[in-house]
């Protein structure tokens, strides 16, 4: 089992070949062939969004708007070339908007209960179609989306899309459901708190009122629109998404949104079969197996037919947003079903509560959670300068039966940019940690369109302010804007060192790609050399990964204004566990092929005279 190790702001890969012993040839046999997993995680309606205008609550003919089509083969390659195995498709489920669809027999939504002008991705209105926005041609939006699932499998990448059990679009009308699917809450028995079966919660006796917006804040920026009144027809009101049980929710709750039932009663506890006890042990075969028989909430049924619905269209898989908001018992029912159809389906969850963690892998049956709270938090502190790396090492050691399970990224669309003010305020700060991130453990890499060429999001979207590239708005998005190159997606309109961040990002991610020892053991060498080595401080981080052919080093310095020069010890248990004989090994450098060096072994211990520039990254390959 892998145990995870702290960040040295540059990073030292020494890969060693050749010299390994009889006796660990003898404990592995065989190299893995799994290799890790990396996810462009892109926000669909932006992608191929071309105009440069970025007018506050735009609309789509001053602002512009990403289509399918704009997912050519040139740029599928060129996101495939930058070290991508899956392609997660943000924002394909149809969701509420402001922009008139009934020539396509599409009802209107309310400006009241929508965030933004092109509305939020998670709310979503019909799980049977996808966001007309997205299409060149609404009237076939969906065939355009099948078209872009097989272009994008046909140039090697897989196709991740969202759901989002836990609530939907305040006014959801499926109006394109397959036979005998029954709309959410068409069958709710509303003079009730709560039904089991009763998709959604209500507060009987009380129409929804539309929240008391702050001073600053009108829907679609004040501009007219005769469904921006101030009302919205919902009698009785729902529970918010959130959780909120007010038939007024507060405008910092998700008001756009309402709660789904899945058979927790309103005290908490559970109208529905429980796992039996060393379900945690037991593969998905054994819980498909198990809810054969079982009466389920009518929510449940629901959700399971959408994903089966989008899985025999061809995804590849999902991110389930906000899935500690749900039952465990529900994601053992869909994913152990998701997993009978597909058994390579990808399932990640979006969580944030460490305590969870092991339920919703083990009895949820998902296959990757968000790490954030722990590592992306951690990270970030570092990145800021606010935080040590000596606070990685008990991170990825409490982490170390589930390593594999945890997602790590450094930018997704809720968080900010790197390169925003409120976060490093510059693009580069994210290299060592970019490096930590994607190699201590593992598990699958995320980066978010746009962060490979220091995307600040500085835009003034309308609803909400800069620092996160908006999901609500019409909005282009200026460096990959320039990336794009208006459809050549060669980068061609870069500055220099935005075209040298991108061949950071394509160099490290494909070295994960290709690299065995990822997949294979790990032990950090931080805390020794802390205490240890003169000159090693709190800004770098070191730790060792190893497989049958490949021994690396990875060393990293977060300081973006002090180099580090230090003798790097790599201490005897790890020398012992690699087999290595005294003497000196070759280090030959991966990432830029600038950087020779050799590592002196004595005595059973090794050394590598190590200078990290601020901010340096490098990996070294040792020979015999």
């Amino acid at each position: 089992m892998i145990k995870y190790l702290s960040f040295l702001t540059a990073a030292l890969l020494i890969t060693i070949g050749s010299c390994t012993s009889d006796n660990m040839q003898q404990e592995e046999t065989t190299e893995t062939q799994e290799r890790k997993i990396v996810v462009y995680q892109v926000f669909t309606r932006l992608f191929g969004n071309t105009n440069t205008t970025n007018k506050p609550w735009g609309t789509i003919e001053e602002n512009g708007v990403g289509k399918f089509s704009d997912f050519t083969g040139t740029a599928l390659d060129s996101i495939r070339a930058l070290g991508v195995t899956h392609i997660w498709y943000t924002g394909v489920p149809h969701h509420a908007v402001i922009r008139d669809y009934t020539a396509y027999g599409i009802s209107e939504d309310d400006p009241d209960v929508v965030k933004g002008r092109a509305g939020s991705p998670y709310a979503v209105k019909d799980y049977y179609n996808v966001n007309p926005d997205l299409a060149d041609d609404p009237a076939r939006r969906l065939e355009e989306f099948k078209a872009l699932i097989e272009r994008t499998h046909r140039h090697g990448l897989k196709v991740l899309i969202d759901i989002v059990p836990n609530h939907v679009a305040r006014r959801y009308e499926g109006l394109n459901n397959p036979e005998g699917v029954e709309d959410f809450g068409a069958g709710d028995d509303t003079s009730v708190e709560y039904r089991r079966d009763n998709n959604f919660y209500y507060i009987p006796g009380e129409p929804f009122r539309v929240p008391d917006f702050p001073d600053d804040y009108q829907p679609l920026g004040g501009e007219p629109h005769p469904l921006a009144d101030g009302q919205f027809d919902e009698n009785p009101a729902k529970w918010t998404g959130n959780g909120a049980r007010k038939a007024q929710p507060d405008f910092n709750d998700w008001y756009e949104t309402v709660k789904v039932n899945y058979g927790i009663r309103p005290d908490g506890t559970k109208d529905f079969p429980e796992l039996p006890e060393g379900f945690d042990k037991k593969d998905y075969q054994a819980h498909y197996a198990f809810w054969q028989d079982k009466n389920v909430p009518d929510s449940w049924k629901k959700f399971r037919d959408i994903a089966l619905y989008w899985t025999d269209m061809g995804v590849d898989g999902f991110r389930f947003d906000m899935a500690e908001m749900v039952p465990v018992e529900f994601w053992s029912y869909l994913n152990s079903a998701v997993k009978m159809k597909k058994t390579d389906a990808f399932l990640l969850a979006e969580i944030y509560n460490p305590a969870a963690y092991r339920d919703y892998i083990h009895l949820g049956k998902m296959d990757y959670l968000y790490d954030k709270v722990e590592l992306y938090d951690t990270l970030k502190n570092i990145m800021q300068g606010h935080g040590s790396t000596d606070n990685l090492p008990p991170i990825q050691e409490g982490l170390a039966d589930i390593e594999h399970h945890m997602l790590h990224f450094l930018e997704n669309h809720d968080e900010q940019r790197i390169a925003s003010p409120p976060f490093a305020g510059d693009a580069r700060k994210g290299k060592p940690a970019m490096v930590v991130s994607a190699t201590i453990s593992t598990s699958p890499t995320m980066i978010y369109f746009g962060q490979e060429v220091g995307e600040p999001g500085a835009e003034e979207p309308g609803f909400g302010g800069p620092s996160r590239t908006s999901i609500f708005d019409y909005v282009g998005v200026p460096h990959h804007q320039r990336w794009m190159n208006d459809g050549a997606f060669d980068g061609g309109q870069l500055a220099p060192e935005e075209k040298a961040l991108r061949d950071f990002y394509r160099r490290l991610l494909n070295f994960t790609l290709n690299s065995p020892a990822l997949m294979g053991e790990y032990r950090e060498i931080h805390d020794h050399n802390r205490e240890q080595t003169e000159g090693y401080g709190h800004r770098v981080f070191s730790f060792v990964r190893w497989s049958v052919s490949e021994k690396l080093i990875i060393a990293t310095n977060f300081d973006a204004e002090k180099a580090y020069e230090f003798n790097l010890k790599i201490p005897a248990n790890v020398i012992a566990a690699w087999g290595l004989a005294d003497g000196e090994y070759e280090l030959a450098e991966q990432l830029y092929g600038e950087k020779n060096a050799s590592l002196k072994m004595a005595d059973g211990k090794g050394e590598v005279e190590v200078r990290l520039a601020p901010l340096e990254s490098v990996i070294w390959k040792v020979g015999g």
